[in-house]
């Protein structure tokens, strides 16, 4: 009788036990839930929104003009990039309709004029330009389509470098700059007297914005250009914007080829 009664008494507990233990068991071998990824936007760890004027304190020369025909000072040309800058004809541009080639993404942040950023959703950031009416858009959390046609913006992949992980249950830490790596580009101009990169061209660029004790804020891109077909190395330049109030001055302009 004592033993029936222990059986009787025992067996249901254990069942019970089994029955909690189960699921913690289960999770602990599954291991955490995955992390839902987090929109750019949300993560954002600066913001890079606004109107932007370029501030032009160097390269003058080369930048508020078009220059001379043959003057690729300070661009690392090889031979065949010598070969094809000697060769500009922008008269030959323009009949062809190409008056956008010194306005693609190697190019464009180098020509005077201003910046307007925004977010176009949750996951792509819009840099749109006055001169030459350009819009780029900075692409996190997707790839390239393999039948998206090369255009003069290409396509932008964008991170937030540096930026740390979460740990399951807590919060995104912040990190550095805005770094866009541009591929799939025509073929183009890095300055406006013909001097050439292919569609070859890996553009890497760097975004970082910055707050001045005096209530300024400067956006510094640093931009690094890699085409083999026409440069002996890496190209790079860093370019100064400085935030302006609103969009009173904002100047559309078409394309020069001149």
């Amino acid at each position: 009788m004592i033993r029936r009664l222990l059986i009787q008494g025992v067996m249901p507990a254990l069942s019970a036990t089994v029955f909690f233990v189960a699921p913690a068991y289960l999770e602990a071998q599954a291991g955490p839930p995955p992390q839902v990824a987090r929109a750019a936007k949300e993560v954002a760890p600066q913001d890079l929104t606004g109107y932007w004027v370029s501030i032009v304190t160097e390269d003058w020369r080369w930048r508020m003009v078009t220059p001379a025909k043959g003057d690729f000072t300070s661009v690392p040309l090889n031979q065949d990039g010598i070969k094809a800058a000697e060769a500009w004809n922008p008269d030959k541009d323009i009949a062809t309709g190409n008056q956008c080639k010194a306005y693609g993404a190697p190019s464009i942040i180098r020509l005077p004029g201003r910046l307007h950023i925004t977010w176009a959703d949750d996951n792509t950031l819009k840099i749109e330009t006055d001169a030459g009416m350009q819009t780029r858009l900075l692409h996190f959390n997707s790839k390239l389509s393999a039948r998206e046609e090369p255009s003069w913006q290409g396509y932008s992949a964008a991170v937030w470098d540096g930026l740390t992980p979460p740990r399951r249950g807590g919060a995104v830490l912040a990190g550095g700059s805005l770094k866009v790596v541009t591929t799939n580009l025509k073929p183009g101009y890095l300055r406006k007297n013909g001097i050439p990169y292919s569609g070859n061209t890996e553009l890497t660029e760097y975004f970082d914005r910055t707050h001045e004790p005096n209530g300024d804020s400067w956006l510094v891109v640093t931009t690094i250009v890699h085409d083999s077909a026409n440069l002996a190395q890496n190209f790079v330049t860093s370019t100064h914007f400085k935030m302006e109030k609103d969009g009173s001055k904002w100047a559309p302009t078409a394309c020069e080829a001149k």
